[in-house]
């Protein structure tokens, strides 16, 4: 059996983490059994957990063989009997209520959030925002975004990640949140209205340029660390930097500190009731932090911010850690499939995304509980999973599992 002696973190307690009186519950609630014959709401869910485990590219017809496999029906007490096909498994998912799934989502959120995030977040609770854009097989797509120079329509995730766990996520398909301007303002907002009271600052990347946007979260006390274009065109009010301070902040160095405004456009309509944009100055003033990297020459960081309390390093700092965000979307793409779309309808896709996430929890508890790589989380989850069905077999079979595994 795969007993990893140095793992303080086992699959078995983890998969306890799943709520089985809340999916029952949730079956009543949401009425997501309703038509159903086969795939119940738990079925699905179970289905979806371990398809997105268990294959290297998951599909519905791969979805359809797992189902019927006797190991994934004996490890999740199914009915050996019972049988579904590819497209009862597309209907299912252009139909069945996202919400479930949204709800189971966001209880394993703040089960594991309270027993590891709160413990992580340093002295400021940093919340990484950012999209990735999945195209692949999204020909058929019958809402997207639009590429550029691309016939192919595109489906755009946009999470909110605190380093640990992806705490919001949302489905953009609509051509207008092709523009991060639209799409991460919605999200920051949406993880805002989740945290009354909170302590989070946002970081985001050059998504965010909107002067309007950024007015918005000051007057709402939303604080952002956003990394702004080179160039770009303010007002200097006061320099921050004080006589004889060090300008070396270990992997940069400090260009300027200083509280600035910025400009917006402002519509006006001319005599001829056309509509144009005149440049204004915004009321509220931001910070803005230019730092010089040292590994990579000549290159240049420009952030805003409307924090003014904190050094211009922790700003810096605060900025890099954004990347966090980027090794998890690369976790989810070459590890959970996120970059094969399973279906091909809204519906489907928040059905994919809450569990794809589900899944990215259970496995990213196991990584940092354990001290190990994303890859070594993923071979290793799936071992103990599969050796659990074994275990299972072997009682069946009037076995002792201990008697078989020997370690």
């Amino acid at each position: 059996m795969a007993i990893f002696k140095d793992h303080s973190v086992t699959v078995k307690q983890l998969l306890g983490f799943i709520p089985e009186a809340l999916i029952a519950n949730l079956s009543l609630t949401t009425k997501i059994d309703h038509y159903a014959k086969v795939l119940h709401g738990n079925k699905l869910f179970y289905l979806l957990l371990y398809g997105i485990l268990e294959n290297d590219r998951l599909s519905q017809r791969s979805l359809e063989d797992t189902f019927n496999d006797s190991m994934f029906k004996l490890l999740f007490n199914l009915d050996e009997d019972e049988k579904v096909r590819r497209s009862s498994i597309s209907e299912r998912l252009s139909k069945v209520d996202p919400d479930y799934f949204r709800q189971i989502y966001e209880f394993i959120y703040e089960q594991f959030s309270a027993a590891y995030t709160l413990t992580e977040r340093k002295q400021y609770n940093l919340i990484r925002v950012d999209s990735t854009i999945v195209s692949e097989t999204a020909g058929k797509l019958t809402e997207g975004i639009a590429l550029s120079g691309s016939s192919k329509k595109a489906v755009k995730y946009s999470l909110a990640f605190d380093g640990i766990l992806p705490g919001l996520a949302q489905v953009f398909t609509s051509p207008n949140y092709g523009n991060e301007d639209n799409a991460l303002p919605e999200v920051v907002i949406s993880h805002v209205k989740k945290e009354p009271g909170h302590q989070n600052i946002y970081v985001l990347d050059r998504g965010l340029q909107s002067t309007r946007t950024m007015k918005a979260f000051s007057e709402s006390e939303i604080t952002f660390i956003c990394r702004a274009k080179e160039n770009r065109k303010f007002e200097p009010v006061e320099s921050l930097i004080v006589e004889g301070q060090d300008m070396d902040m270990g992997e940069s160095i400090l260009l300027k500190d200083s509280i600035v405004r910025l400009y917006t456009g402002m519509p006006v309509i001319n005599k001829r009731g056309n509509k144009h944009y005149i440049e204004i100055l915004v009321d509220r003033p931001f910070r803005l932090v230019i730092v010089k990297s040292k590994s990579d020459e000549g290159k240049e960081y420009w952030l805003l911010t409307n924090e003014f309390d904190l050094l211009a390093k922790d700003i810096a700092q605060a900025y890099r850690r954004r990347w966090d965000i980027e090794v998890f979307f690369r976790f989810l793409k070459q590890e959970l499939n996120v970059s094969h779309l399973v279906s091909l309808n809204n519906n489907g896709l928040q059905v994919m995304l809450y569990m794809t996430l589900i899944t990215s929890m259970l496995l990213l508890i196991y990584k940092k509980g354990n001290g190990i790589g994303y890859k070594t989380a993923k071979r290793r989850f799936t071992m103990e999973v599969r050796d659990l069905a074994i275990a299972l077999i072997v009682v069946q079979c009037g076995g002792d599992p201990g008697l078989f595994f020997k370690t």
